[in-house]
C-alpha cells in the first residue's frame, strides 16, 4: 500500500485601503477597464509592522522504519518520464483512495472520511476495530493513499505508520509563493526557483485551473497553494509538491458548497480566490475580513470604481511598505486596482479558508472606505468625508512622499 503526506495551516499578513467617492450604483463588469477615478485623496496607506510574511513556517524531518514512501500524483498534466518506475508508481496511485488525516482528527472524524471515500462500510465497526487494536490515540497526520478495497483492517495500519525520512512543512495561510519557495528549498523539499517555475509554466490537470494561463501571472499558480501542513520526501520533485497542494485546494475549497456560494455572489472560484487573497492581506481578524470583504463587493458593483488596494501594489512591485506613494499607485501592472478598475490580474498570495468564507459570507455593512492605523487596526467610513478625517487623524505623522 502507497502512503502519502500532508499539512495544517497557519496565518499571516495585514494591510489597508483608501478609495474613491461613490457613483450613482449601477450594474458593474469585473473586466471593465478603469472608468472615472472620484478619488481625490491620493494615498492609502498600510499598517506598520503588520505584514503576514513575518509569519512562522517550520520544517522538520520525520522518522520511521517504511523506506517506500515517495509522494507522487496524477494530476500533473505532463508528468511522463522516461524512468519506466514512474509509469509504475501512476499507475498504483491511480488505484488508490486518497484520505487526509489533520492533526488532531481522532478516530470519529477518521471514520467518517472513510466512508465517504468508500473504504469502510461501518463507522462503528471501524472505531470499535480501532478501540480493540489500540489504534485509538496512534493516527498519523497526512495525506495516504489506500487500497479502496482493503477495509478497516488496512486502513488502520496505514494510518498509523509514519514515513521513513518524511519532512514536515508547514505553509502559513496569507504567504507568497515567492516567499515558501525558499521554505522548500532550506527544508530540503525542492529548490526555490524549480518551484516557481513549475508554479508558473508547467501546466496541471484541475478544473478550477481551466481557462487560467498561469504562465501570465506573477507567481502562477498564486492563491491555489493551499496553505497547510504537509510531509513531503527529501529530493521530492516540484510537481509532487505542488500537485499535493492542489489536491488539499481541490479537497478544502473546491467543493460544491464553495461553488454555489460563490455563484451566489456573482464570482467565479478565480474571482473569489482573487478577493480572499485581497481580504487576507488587508485585514487580520475574522470580523475585520468579513467587514472588508463587503466593502470590496459593494466596490466591485459601482460603475468607475476602483478597489484602490495597497496590498495589490506592493505584489506587483514586490516590495513591503509601512505607507506606498503616490508613484506607487501609478505603477504599471495589471495587478494594481489603483490604476485598473475590478480585481487583480491573479491572487495576491494563498488565503486562508477563514478569508474565503468571508468572501462569501460577508458581514453586511454601510462602509466604502478603511484605512488602518500604525497598530494594524482598521478604521472604517461610510462616506468619502469620514474617511478623509479618519485618514488625516491616523496619517498626521506619516511620511507620503516617498
Amino acid at each position: 500500500m502507497k502512503i502519502k503526506r500532508l499539512r495544517a495551516a497557519a496565518t499571516a499578513c495585514a494591510l489597508l485601503l483608501a478609495l474613491s467617492v461613490p457613483a450613482a450604483p449601477a450594474a458593474f463588469s469585473n473586466s471593465s477597464a478603469a472608468g472615472a477615478d472620484n478619488n481625490a485623496a491620493g494615498i492609502h496607506s498600510t499598517a506598520a509592522g503588520a505584514s503576514k510574511m513575518e509569519a512562522s513556517a517550520g520544517a522538520e524531518a520525520t522518522t520511521s522504519s517504511d523506506p517506500s514512501a515517495e509522494a507522487g500524483s496524477a494530476k500533473s498534466a505532463d508528468t511522463a518520464s522516461s524512468d519506466p518506475s514512474a509509469a509504475g508508481a501512476e499507475d498504483s496511485a491511480a488505484d488508490s483512495t486518497e484520505i487526509t488525516v489533520a492533526p488532531g482528527d481522532g478516530t470519529i472524524t477518521i471514520a467518517g472520511k472513510l466512508k465517504d471515500a468508500g473504504i469502510i462500510s461501518s463507522t462503528a465497526m471501524f472505531r470499535a476495530r480501532a478501540k480493540i487494536s489500540g489504534a485509538d490515540d496512534k493516527w498519523k497526520p497526512g495525506a495516504f493513499e489506500l487500497d479502496p478495497d482493503g477495509g478497516a483492517a488496512a486502513a488502520i495500519k496505514a494510518l498509523i505508520k509514519p514515513h521513513a525520512g518524511e519532512i514536515k512543512v508547514t505553509i502559513p495561510e496569507g504567504m507568497q509563493a515567492r516567499h515558501f519557495a525558499p521554505l522548500l528549498e532550506s527544508a530540503g523539499v525542492c529548490g526555490a526557483d524549480e518551484f516557481l517555475e513549475t508554479c508558473k509554466n508547467h501546466k496541471f490537470d484541475y478544473p478550477f485551473l481551466k481557462g487560467i494561463d498561469t504562465s501570465k501571472r506573477i507567481d502562477g499558480l498564486e492563491g491555489y497553494l493551499y496553505p497547510d501542513t504537509y510531509y513531503f520526501q527529501p529530493d521530492s520533485d516540484p510537481e509532487t509538491v505542488i500537485s499535493r497542494m492542489l489536491d488539499r485546494f481541490q479537497e478544502k475549497v473546491y467543493t460544491s458548497k464553495i461553488r454555489a456560494d460563490a455563484k451566489k455572489q456573482g464570482l467565479t472560484v478565480d474571482d473569489m480566490v482573487r478577493l480572499a487573497s485581497m481580504v487576507e492581506s488587508e485585514a487580520t481578524t475574522k470580523e475585520d475580513r468579513k467587514l472588508v470583504a463587503d466593502v470590496f463587493l459593494k466596490r466591485l458593483k459601482q460603475p468607475g470604481w476602483k478597489l484602490q488596494s495597497c496590498v495589490t501594489v506592493e505584489y506587483a512591485k514586490n516590495m513591503k511598505k509601512p505607507i506606498i506613494s503616490l508613484e506607487d499607485t501609478k505603477f504599471e501592472s495589471p495587478y494594481n486596482t489603483y490604476k485598473y478598475a475590478g480585481l487583480p490580474y491573479g491572487p495576491i498570495c494563498c488565503p486562508s479558508q477563514e478569508s474565503i468564507e468571508a468572501v462569501l459570507h460577508p458581514t453586511p455593512n454601510g462602509y466604502y472606505y478603511f484605512q488602518s492605523d500604525s497598530s494594524g487596526r482598521l478604521h472604517f467610513a461610510e462616506t468619502f468625508a469620514q474617511h478623509a478625517a479618519v485618514q488625516k487623524d491616523v496619517q498626521s505623522n506619516w511620511d507620503t512622499s516617498k
